[in-house]
């Protein structure tokens, strides 16, 4: 294959990283933010992406896409590109790196497809790669190797299977462990703390839990910008464990959780402008006394 030229949808807090990367290593960048926010546009701007007016032209300066967004948008971006295919007579290779259950994934395959382009499964491990090592594209499908060509150019990209599906139930199992286990933490310390047990939890958790409640502490203060992302991931984690037999409600209750967090003050905040030094104790307080 070619070198490709790489088209990102979206640029948002993980995208506009990637693309970055990308670019560093020497790749043409394109990408279209119709519709998409003001602060999409900023990180667009902020790494020197280029921008291309619509979906048509994009397919047409583009040889691979990658789709990285929030679930809800995953569906509605392939039909965009696919309509903008069949405008065009173009080829292309689509990627969805987006955390979704494998059923979506493969209604998104058949949309791609029937555009006559090549589909790739993909699934994102890890925080935007802003150090090597730390973020790996978990990829499968029959053409997964295509995809792969990215390593090249600073990606890191593990292929683990060639059915359209093995990548994205890799995630879901992933994130029902890292995302479910934090919403878990969330509602007992808040409960703790309405039931004022909360430091004689801690103190436990400090002695007989130390390395789990250390992983809670480094994670828990920077995830309220993130809740209203992760109600779309746990429905379809909670998607994926109903469609192969498994209770579905862990994961729907999981997405409660965030749906709470991401009505709260916290959650309005983004990466740029939220306090970084604001503690563990203080975001637990601040969650406890938030009503819904």
């Amino acid at each position: 294959m070619t070198i490709p030229r790489v088209g990102i949808l979206s640029p948002g807090d993980m995208g506009h990283v990637v693309a970055r990367v990308l670019k560093d290593h020497g790749l043409t960048v394109v990408t279209c933010l119709k519709d998409r926010s003001n602060r999409t546009k900023a990180l667009t701007q902020k790494v020197g992406i280029r921008m291309v007016p619509d979906y048509k032209q994009l397919v047409t300066e583009a040889d691979m896409i990658l789709s990285i967004l929030v679930p809800a948008q995953a569906t509605n971006a392939a039909n965009t590109v696919f309509n903008a295919l069949r405008s065009t007579d173009r080829k292309i290779i689509y990627v969805d790196c987006n955390a979704i259950s494998p059923s979506t994934v493969k209604s998104i395959e058949n949309t791609i497809t029937k555009a006559g382009s090549t589909f790739i499964d993909a699934g994102i491990i890890g925080p935007p790669p802003l150090k090597q090592g730390t973020t790996i594209f978990y990829a499968s499908g029959s053409a997964a190797h295509q995809f792969k060509i990215l390593d090249k150019y600073g990606l890191n990209i593990r292929l683990i299977g060639t059915q359209t599906g093995q990548a994205s139930g890799f995630k879901m199992t992933y994130a029902a462990l890292t995302k479910g286990t934090m919403a878990i933490a969330i509602e007992l310390l808040i409960a703790a703390k309405r039931m004022n047990i909360y430091h004689p939890l801690i103190n436990e958790l400090k002695h007989s839990q130390p390395e789990r409640y250390l992983s809670i502490k480094k994670g828990l203060p920077f995830m309220p910008p993130k809740a209203n992302r992760w109600i779309g991931e746990m429905e379809e984690i909670a998607n994926t464990f109903e469609n192969i037999g498994l209770t579905p409600k862990i994961f729907l209750g999981a997405a409660d959780i965030y749906r709470f967090v991401g009505e709260s003050e916290l959650a309005k905040e983004t990466p740029e402008n939220m306090d970084n030094n604001r503690t563990f104790d203080t975001v637990i307080n601040l969650l406890s006394q938030h009503k819904k």
